[in-house]
Formats: structure tokens, C-alpha cells, sequence
């Protein structure tokens, strides 16, 4: 479980003396995916794809179906008839299917106080690609300098297709602000090609590692 760097809260913030995993990250979006009104698996699905939900989360399309059964046990969420809108038993429980979940108030709590405690809390990157910095080391100089330059390269086509993702989900009518974590994640994808791009010619002259 990811622990945050610092158990005092930012000012103004509320110590909520609990650390929240990526598992809770998941809950967070199935939760908000919900709160305009009832979706069946496959419309969460699809809308978490439209705010590139995948950039921040581990969201595998198993884990939303299992999210939203397990929410629906602890009251977070209610099945509901997908025809009338009144609560219904499930027939395909945590399969996804027709099984139409909605949010319920104790959900919409819960969203809510999850939401703000990622405002106000520093949680760790875990990126593996520092582990792989850790043994920088233990690679002969030539295959280091091919797999950096080989990241370089990756790096940019990654950011030229972050560009046409947002132009494909903005036609798709993503919100503003869905752009604006897009520009986030890029930015952090520049700073780790800045620092390549920097550590190249440092290692080609034998100061690194």
C-alpha cells in the first residue's frame, strides 16, 4: 500500500488518519463515474476511458466490475432495475452486464471525502523505470546509452500521441479539465526526457553513472 510522504496534513486540510492505495484511487473513479446518475458496467467502463482514467489508475476492466459489486455490498452503491429505476437484486452480480449500479448517500460521502484527501495529501510516484535508475550502474556503457536513447525516443512518440488522445476525447466530449490532467502527465513525461536528454552526454563522457 502507498503511504503519504507526510501523515501532517497540508494546511487547511483534515487528518484523516488513513492512507489510501491505488485500490482506493479505483474506488474514487467508480464512485465518480456514478454520481450523475445510473450506469451498468460497461457505460463506467467507457467513461472512465473517456477521462483517461488508465494515467492515473491501475484500472483493469475486471477490477470495475468486481469495484462496483463490492461498493454495492458495502452500501456505497445500490442496484438498481435498469427499467424502473427502483432496487432491484442483481441477477449477474459483479459480472458487469445489464447490472445497473447507482450511488448512494453514504457513497457520495465517501467520494467526497476520498476526493479531497488526494488535494491535500503528497502521495509518491512509483514509477519503475527508478528502479531501473538504482542499477544504472550494473549496465555496460554502450547498452545503458542504447536504452537511454531508446527511452528518449519512446518518450517523444509518447507525448506526439498524448496530443491526438486529447483531440480524440474532447470529440468524444470530455470536460476542459480532462485536459488538464493530460497536460500534467505530459509535463511529467518532459521533465524525464529533460533529464535524459541532460544525463546523455554525461554518461557518453564517463561522469555517470
Amino acid at each position: 500500500m502507498n503511504e503519504a510522504i507526510h501523515d501532517t496534513p497540508l494546511p487547511g486540510s483534515t487528518n484523516l488518519n488513513t492512507n489510501l492505495s491505488m485500490s482506493s484511487a479505483i474506488r474514487v473513479l467508480l464512485l465518480g463515474s456514478l454520481l450523475d446518475g445510473p450506469l451498468h458496467g460497461y457505460e463506467v467502463r467507457r467513461r472512465l476511458e473517456l477521462w483517461g482514467a488508465d494515467g492515473c489508475a491501475n484500472v483493469a476492466y475486471g477490477s470495475i466490475y468486481h469495484g462496483l459489486a463490492k461498493m454495492a455490498d458495502e452500501g456505497l452503491l445500490e442496484v438498481v432495475d435498469e427499467g424502473t429505476g427502483d432496487a432491484a437484486r442483481p441477477r449477474r452480480r459483479g459480472r458487469g452486464g445489464r447490472t445497473v449500479y447507482a450511488v448512494t448517500e453514504a457513497g457520495r460521502a465517501e467520494f467526497h471525502r476520498q476526493a479531497l484527501w488526494y488535494w491535500r495529501n503528497i502521495m509518491p510516484i512509483n514509477d519503475p523505470f527508478q528502479v531501473a535508475l538504482i542499477f544504472m550502474d550494473r549496465l555496460d556503457r554502450e547498452e545503458l546509452l542504447l536504452a537511454m536513447r531508446a527511452r528518449a525516443d519512446l518518450l517523444r512518440l509518447t507525448l506526439r500521441t498524448m496530443d491526438h488522445a486529447w483531440e480524440h476525447k474532447r470529440a468524444g466530449g470530455a470536460a476542459p479539465h480532462i485536459a488538464e490532467n493530460m497536460k500534467l502527465a505530459a509535463e511529467q513525461l518532459k521533465v524525464q526526457l529533460d533529464w535524459i536528454e541532460g544525463a546523455l552526454p554525461r554518461v557518453e563522457r564517463g561522469e555517470l553513472p
